[in-house]
C-alpha cells in the first residue's frame, strides 16, 4: 500500500465536448498506463454506444503512476465523468470519491451551462477546482479571454488557469504537476476498520457484483469477508484490485486508495451504489454518509415486442440497474402491448441509451410508449398519490387537485436568439426569470465566456445571455433540446434543476382505436392543449395504423367526451370480379354478404398498433 502523501484522487469535469475524455487519453499515455500502440481515442470509453454517439455514460476510474520532476512517484486516481446534463448523478457520485477535479473549458466555445452546474457540485463537496482551458490550438480559440472570464465566474486568479490542448498533448506536463501540487492528500487511517464508499458497480456474470469503492478508512485484503453495510449482506472478497486502465488485482486496497472489490454477491439490491463496504469480522460500526441517488424524473413503458421475452427483459433491467442507481423498474400490464415494465430515467438520452442497451447487449426487441412525468394527485377522499402512468389517474371526479414537477432552467444563448429562446419556453408555458448580459470584461456575479466561433459567424452575436426560467418538467420531454439547438444555430445549452410541484389544470386524452381505449397512447396534459394535440394525433395514426378488412375509427376523447375522430377506411376485396353478366341481383347479394362479413369482423376483429403510432406521441409540431 501507498504512503497516502503520494496519492491524489481527482475527476475531470466539463460540459459537453468540451474535451473529457481526449485529456484522459493524454493523461493516460503520459504517464504510461497505456502503450502508445494499444493507444485508441476516448480509450475510457469502452461502451459501443459511448464510441458510436462521441460522449461518456458512465463514469470510469483509473489508476495512474506518476513520476513527478522532484523525482517522487504518485499514484493518481482518475475517475472520467459524463457532461451530459441526464448523467449528472454519475459526476456527483464521482465527486464523493475525489478531493479534486480537473475543471475543462473549451478555449472557443468557454463556459457553457452544464460548466456551471458541474463547477457548483464541486464546490458543495469542497473539492479543490483546477481550471484547464482546453483546446488552445483551435484557429478560432481565445483562450485569454476564455481564461480571463473563467477567473471572474469563479474567482480564480489568472496564475492558477492553465492552459492545454488535449489533442495536440500541450500543457499535459503542467496539468500532472498542478495535480501534485495543489489537490490535497487524502485523509484516513489504516489501522481504524474498514470503511469504503461504493460509488458505481457492474454485474459480472463469474465474479457477481463487482463494487468500485474509494476505502476511506482501513484497508481491504484480498481474500478477506466482506459485509454490505446496509444490507448486512456478508460474502468471501473474490478479488481486489485497480484500474490501470484494465482490472488488476492487488493484494489490498488501504485508505484513500480507489479500486474495485469482486463481491460475488448475486443479488442486484445487496451492494446499492452509495453504500458503505466494511469487513464482516471486526468491520466499522456506523457507515459514511450515504450517497442519495437522484429520483427518476421521466417515465415509460418498456415491452418485448415477443411476449415470450418478458423474463429475459426482467433479468436485463435487474443487471442494467446494477450499475445504472438512477434507472428504476416496476412491472406493468397493457391491454395493448401484454405484460412490461414501467421505467423511472433521469431524462430522455437516459431513456434512449437504456432501450439501445437492451437490445444490443441482451438482444431484446423492445415496445416503448410515450414518457411522461410524475404528478402527484391529491382525491377527494384526502389521499396523495404520484401518478407516473396517465392510465392510473383516478377519474376527474375523484380528483381534489394536480400537482406536476417544475423545474428551474438556465439557458446560455448569443444575444440575437433571445427572442427565439423566450418564444420556445414561453410556448411550452414556461416564465422568464431573469436576464443577464454576459460580455467580454464583464464584472458581475455569475459570468460566461461569449461563444467564440459564434465571434467568426456572420449574423451571430458575441454577447451571451443567461436566461433563467421556470417550465413544467413535462413540456422538456418531446424535442425541446433538439428545438433549442435548431434555433440557436447550435450554439445555446441548457441546464436544469428540479424546483418543486405547482397546481395546475390537468387532463388525460384518451386514444380508443375501434372504440377500444389503446392505454399506451394515454398521455397527461393541460387542459389547454388537449383539443390541439388530440386532433393531431388521430389525424397522425390515420396515416401510420394500417387498412384492415372493416373501418376503424380512431378517436380522441377524455372521460367519456370524444372531440376528434378519424376514419382508417376498409380494404374492399374486389368479390364481383368473377361475376360475369347475369341478372343485378346476382351482384348484390354477394355484396350483402360481404357487408354482413365486415360486420362481423368488425365485432371480433383486433387491430395491431405498430410502434411507429406510440413513436408518434414523442413528435409535435410547433
Amino acid at each position: 500500500m501507498v504512503n497516502r502523501d503520494h496519492i491524489r484522487n481527482f475527476c475531470i469535469i466539463a460540459h459537453i465536448d468540451h474535451g473529457k475524455s481526449t485529456l484522459a487519453d493524454r493523461l493516460l499515455e503520459r504517464t504510461g498506463a497505456v502503450e502508445a500502440r494499444h493507444m485508441i481515442e476516448q480509450h475510457l470509453d469502452s461502451m459501443e454506444l459511448e464510441r458510436e454517439r462521441g460522449i461518456t455514460i458512465k463514469a470510469q476510474a483509473v489508476r495512474l503512476e506518476y513520476d513527478a520532476p522532484s523525482g517522487q512517484r504518485y499514484q493518481l486516481n482518475l475517475i472520467d465523468t459524463p457532461g451530459h446534463v441526464d448523467f449528472s448523478y454519475e459526476v456527483s457520485r464521482s465527486l464523493a470519491a475525489c478531493e479534486g477535479a480537473l475543471l475543462v473549458v473549451d478555449a472557443a466555445q468557454g463556459i457553457q451551462a452544464q460548466t456551471l452546474a458541474n463547477v457548483y457540485l464541486a464546490i458543495d463537496h469542497d473539492l479543490e477546482v483546477i481550471p484547464i482551458v482546453n483546446k488552445i490550438d483551435l484557429d478560432v480559440a481565445e483562450p485569454e479571454r476564455v481564461a480571463d472570464e473563467v477567473c471572474q465566474a469563479f474567482g480564480f486568479r489568472p496564475d492558477e488557469v492553465l492552459m492545454a490542448s488535449a489533442k495536440d498533448g500541450m500543457g499535459v506536463d503542467q496539468v500532472l504537476e498542478a495535480i501534485v501540487e495543489r489537490v490535497p492528500p487524502p485523509d484516513g487511517d489504516d489501522a481504524l476498520p474498514l470503511r469504503a464508499l461504493i460509488f458505481d458497480s457492474k454485474y459480472d456474470p463469474y465474479k457477481g457484483v463487482v463494487a468500485y469503492v474509494r476505502v476511506f478508512e482501513g484497508a481491504a485484503p484480498a481474500g478477506s469477508r466482506i459485509e454490505i453495510m446496509s444490507s448486512g449482506a456478508r460474502s468471501d472478497a473474490l478479488e481486489i484490485g485497480c484500474f490501470r486502465p484494465a482490472p488488476t488485482k492487488v493484494h489490498a486496497l488501504g485508505a484513500g486508495e480507489v479500486g474495485y472489490v469482486a463481491t460475488g454477491l448475486k443479488t442486484v439490491g445487496d451492494a446499492p451504489v452509495g453504500d458503505t463496504l466494511t469487513l464482516a469480522v471486526g468491520g466499522a460500526s456506523s457507515p459514511l454518509d450515504a450517497y442519495q441517488p437522484l429520483k427518476p424524473m421521466v417515465f415509460a413503458g418498456l415491452y418485448p415486442a415477443d411476449g415470450e421475452d418478458y423474463l429475459e427483459l426482467r433479468d436485463a433491467l435487474e443487471k442494467l440497474r446494477l450499475n445504472d442507481a438512477a434507472l428504476s423498474f416496476e412491472p406493468e400490464s397493457s391491454l395493448a402491448l401484454g405484460s412490461g415494465f414501467r421505467c423511472g430515467f433521469l431524462g430522455l438520452l437516459h431513456m434512449e441509451v437504456v432501450q439501445e442497451r437492451l437490445e444490443r447487449e441482451y438482444e431484446i426487441n423492445l415496445l416503448a410508449t410515450s414518457p411522461s412525468v410524475a404528478y402527484q394527485v391529491m382525491t377527494t377522499d384526502g389521499e396523495v398519490h404520484e401518478v407516473d402512468n396517465p392510465a392510473k389517474l383516478p377519474p376527474a371526479d375523484r380528483i381534489e387537485e394536480t400537482q406536476e414537477p417544475w423545474v428551474n432552467l438556465t439557458i446560455l444563448t448569443p444575444a440575437n436568439f433571445i427572442g427565439a429562446m423566450i418564444e420556445l419556453v414561453t410556448d411550452r408555458r414556461g416564465e422568464l426569470k431573469k436576464t443577464e448580459y454576459i460580455q467580454h470584461g464583464a464584472a458581475h456575479g455569475v459570468t460566461s465566456a461569449g461563444n467564440g466561433r459564434a465571434a467568426g459567424r456572420p449574423g451571430v452575436s458575441q454577447t451571451r445571455v443567461m436566461l433563467e426560467f421556470a417550465m413544467p418538467l413535462s413540456e422538456m420531454l418531446i424535442d425541446f433540446y433538439d428545438l433549442l439547438k435548431s434555433r440557436t444555430q447550435g450554439y445555446a445549452s441548457m441546464d436544469y434543476a428540479l424546483a418543486g410541484y405547482r397546481t395546475e389544470n390537468l387532463a388525460r386524452l384518451d386514444i380508443l382505436v375501434n372504440g377500444e381505449p389503446v392505454d399506451a397512447l394515454s398521455v397527461i396534459l393541460h387542459r389547454s392543449m388537449v383539443h390541439p394535440r388530440g386532433k393531431e394525433l388521430v389525424t397522425r395514426l390515420k396515416d401510420l395504423i394500417p387498412r384492415q378488412m372493416f373501418e376503424v375509427p380512431i378517436q380522441a376523447a377524455v372521460g367519456s367526451k370524444v372531440f376528434a375522430r378519424e376514419t382508417v377506411r376498409a380494404l374492399r376485396k374486389n368479390v364481383l370480379a368473377k361475376c360475369y353478366g347475369g341478372d343485378v341481383t346476382r351482384k348484390r347479394k354477394l355484396l350483402e354478404r360481404q357487408a354482413e362479413g365486415k360486420k362481423r369482423m368488425k365485432r371480433v376483429g383486433r387491430v395491431e398498433i405498430p410502434q411507429e403510432a406510440f413513436l408518434s406521441v414523442l413528435k409535435v409540431e410547433r
